[in-house]
């Protein structure tokens, strides 16, 4: 369905009588269709009872499960609802553009080409593209198809963070994504190498069939490094520490409607990946050749437990990394979109800590935490961006140029409990959320990881989890207190059209979608302790698929 569809915008977009009648309202709002009629599309599946334990298509290049389907589901769901806020500011710019307001140039996060249907055209497109990488990628059975899928991701990644051409900052945080990130790509085209090298296959299922026949500590030392390095890279791509020096730059440099992508999008479909790769590939099948081999001439230490024991102790390591990294220097950050960078990186901690743990029980913290972290990171981004349409574009006489007109400083959210009473009590839900605070929704996600954490004997790690999360309480807390703290100053607006509370002419010009989706998600994060069964079920049916199909 994604695929169909980006030839059609492609065709489209070519054609010139096609050209002209495609605005960039309804290229966006045609792709948030798309995403959703592919999410449905791909929840239906669930009902192919031939299913089972998976499918294999395209000659073993990709395997299809409940877990993928599933979780493909949600991923395009959250992408459509990413693409809302979009339409609602360009529909303000044509609406001030009739009004003969001549200073358009000045509005906030777009340059003058962001008015014309170009920039609608390549915006829909390469989000189209990147979604269909990280599609690819959670249901990847093949060395192959596993670099193709996460370099189609990245590339869409790498134009998004530089789609503002005009902007500088934009356009560094691009140049620094490109770099970084094809560093890490080769890093995880050099382990696949490796694994080609000394099996002679790529894919992922015939290589542990080839492992569990053969003793040859060539081939096990082989595999056990390519597996690290595609790891490592992995890692590297989802900024877990100590390779998350990219992120803050990047997140604050980029615009915030591109930086929401970056934050949820890959990595959502990089951790799943990670997830089968480790759990389906590794733990299971590993463990069952060490108990049935017979060869009592090679010990434990020199056969295939190996590459489980030293990719776990890797997760655990960047796990802890993570968690402290992201907590203790987040405390000095200034910025909001850097702070919440390394909110993110801590998160990511928890994320890794479960997936380690390797538990059915630990399992189930990990898809819940990755559904929860994105809803609640999408909430808060989506609450920025209006922020920053009722703070920012209500000074568009103000001569700035376009870098300031994000949300970039903490500090500019002061008072806006007082303008914006309802977004900022919305914004404070999430960061308690966050911080995991009862009874909201982030609470029981990380207290699911901690139990899961501290039945399986890591309770070094666990104490730490449970330090830093009290500790990185204190900077969610330093941005309530200034969203409720008084504003000692006023934005200066010289045009009678806009006002501070972001009307124009009496239509306010966050969309009516915008606002639902933002109080939606605030409801569940809110409301999830009075019906927690509806997801939980869920997740825990997607950890016993993955261990007993």
């Amino acid at each position: 369905m994604i695929f169909i569809s980006i030839l059609i915008f492609i065709v489209a977009i070519a054609l010139p009588s096609f050209k002209k009648q495609l605005s960039p309202i309804l290229l966006l709002r045609v792709s948030s269709i798309i995403m959703i009629y592919a999410g449905v599309l791909s929840f239906n599946a669930l009902y192919i009872q031939s299913i089972g334990s998976g499918i294999g298509i395209y000659s073993g290049l990709f395997h299809v499960t409940a877990v993928s389907q599933q979780l493909d589901t949600f991923l395009l769901f959250i992408g459509a609802l990413i693409l809302i806020p979009r339409p609602g500011i360009l529909e303000f710019v044509n609406k001030l553009s009739t009004k003969n307001i001549t200073n358009i140039n000045l509005l906030p996060s777009m340059p003058n080409t962001d008015l014309g249907s170009g920039l609608g055209g390549k915006y829909s497109l390469v989000v189209l593209f990147s979604t269909l990488g990280s599609l690819l990628l959670m249901s990847c059975s093949d060395l192959l198809s596993m670099y193709l899928s996460i370099e189609l991701q990245s590339f869409g990644l790498y134009i998004l963070a530089t789609l503002f051409r005009d902007s500088k900052s934009a356009t560094s945080a691009g140049l620094k994504y490109f770099l970084l990130g094809g560093l890490s790509s080769c890093i995880i085209l050099l382990g696949a190498g490796l694994v080609y090298t000394f099996t002679g296959l790529t894919n992922l299922e015939s290589i542990y069939s080839l492992l569990s026949v053969s003793h040859s500590k060539s081939i096990s030392q082989g595999f056990t490094l390519g597996l690290i390095l595609i790891m490592i890279g992995f890692l590297f791509k989802i900024a877990a520490a100590p390779l998350h020096h990219w992120a803050p730059d990047v997140y604050d440099d980029s615009p915030t409607i591109v930086t929401i992508w970056l934050t949820i999008i890959p990595k959502i479909a990089i951790l799943v990946f990670i997830l089968d790769l480790f759990i389906g590939g590794i733990s299971i099948n590993l463990s069952s050749i060490i108990s049935n081999t017979t060869d009592i001439s090679i010990s434990k230490e020199d056969m295939l437990l190996q590459p489980y024991e030293l990719i776990k102790n890797l997760l655990l390591l960047s796990s802890l990394l993570s968690l402290i990294v992201g907590t203790v220097v987040g405390l000095a950050q200034s910025k909001i979109k850097r702070l919440l960078a390394y909110s993110t990186i801590s998160h990511i901690g928890f994320i890794l800590l479960a997936l380690a743990v390797n538990t059915e029980q630990s399992i189930e913290s990990f898809i819940f935490y990755i559904i929860q972290y994105s809803l609640t990171n999408l909430d808060i981004f989506l609450i920025i961006l209006a922020l920053g349409y009722l703070i920012k574009y209500s000074g568009l006489s103000v001569n700035s140029n376009i870098e300031s007109k994000d949300i970039r400083f903490i500090s500019e959210l002061k008072g806006q409990f007082m303008s914006n009473p309802l977004l900022s009590i919305s914004l404070s839900i999430c960061l308690f959320s966050l911080a995991g605070i009862p009874p909201l929704m982030g609470f029981f996600s990380k207290q699911m990881v901690l139990y899961s954490a501290l039945q399986s004997g890591y309770y070094f790690i666990s104490i730490v989890a449970i330090i830093v999360s009290v500790i990185s309480a204190s900077y969610y807390l330093k941005i309530v207190r200034i969203l409720f703290s008084e504003s000692n100053s006023h934005t200066n607006n010289n045009d009678s059209n806009v006002d501070p509370t972001g009307y124009v002419d009496g239509q306010h010009f966050i969309t009516n979608s915008h606002s639902f989706l933002i109080s939606s998600l605030t409801l569940i994060i809110l409301f999830f302790i009075l019906k927690p069964s509806l997801l939980l079920n869920s997740t825990q049916l997607l950890s016993l698929t993955l261990y007993h199909c």
